[in-house]
């Protein structure tokens, strides 16, 4: 099946207001840089954003942050983007702070159609705060429900026409979990090669995952604190 779209904005062309959107990346590093252009330029707003952070001021996710599309971010870290703070200390922005590992295995679950799970993260602090609690072997834990997302957005490096995708190095992060997640996954590749080109062993995601494929375009790839030795 041929899921090749031909541009970024044909292939988010459906995404209504208010849908929650996972977006792949940590950091700046693995961000699906043409599609989230692309959301921002449709204009849509009250979108609930899973991801490991919200980009920076003017780069990725932090477009649709300053444009006022995002409603609320589920996210691990967010201390890169002034306006995310801004934001949420006004009262404009509601957010669901996660453990990391937690995020990611939330997201994991979701794929795996397993609805909940324990883990010791985060017992006893506000994390727990209206969660259930069980002890198993002595050990507290607190029970945190998967994610799942109406689109995932992922940017790979390798892909085909099938949808089969291939991630590169801190890129791998959350991006091959959430492409199992979303119930439509839209994924922008680098490196688009012909329909068994690509080893079986070497693909990490494979294509009944993944409903729409574009050709990204050229890439920032920005650096969120760039920090160089003197010669």
């Amino acid at each position: 099946m041929n899921k090749l779209v031909e541009s970024a904005t044909e292939a988010v062309k459906d995404i209504p207001s208010g849908a929650t959107i996972m977006s792949g990346g940590f950091g700046l590093c693995g961000n699906p840089e043409d599609l989230i252009r692309a959301i921002n330029a449709t204009g849509i707003n009250g979108l609930t954003v899973i991801s490991n952070n919200c980009g920076v001021d003017g780069k990725c996710l932090g477009l649709l942050l300053e444009a006022k599309q995002i409603k609320k971010m589920v996210s691990s870290y967010v201390g890169e983007n002034k306006n995310f703070e801004t934001q949420f200390l006004s009262g404009e922005l509601e957010v669901e702070l996660v453990p990391q590992g937690t995020l990611a295995e939330r997201i994991r679950a979701g794929g795996a159609g397993i609805p909940a799970f324990f883990t010791p993260t985060g017992f006893g602090t506000v994390v727990a705060d209206g969660k259930e609690t069980r002890n198993f072997d002595g050990i507290d834990c607190v029970m945190e429900t998967a994610l799942v997302a109406d689109y995932a957005i992922v940017k790979a490096w390798k892909g085909d026409a099938h949808g089969n995708l291939v991630f590169r190095k801190t890129a791998r992060n959350f991006n091959p979990m959430m492409a199992t997640a979303g119930k439509i996954t839209i994924a922008e590749v680098e490196e688009f090669v012909p329909a068994g080109a690509l080893d079986p062993d070497e693909i990490h995601t494979p294509g009944i995952f993944v409903q729409r494929v574009i050709k990204a375009g050229s890439y920032e790839k920005p650096i969120e604190q760039l920090t160089l030795t003197t010669r």
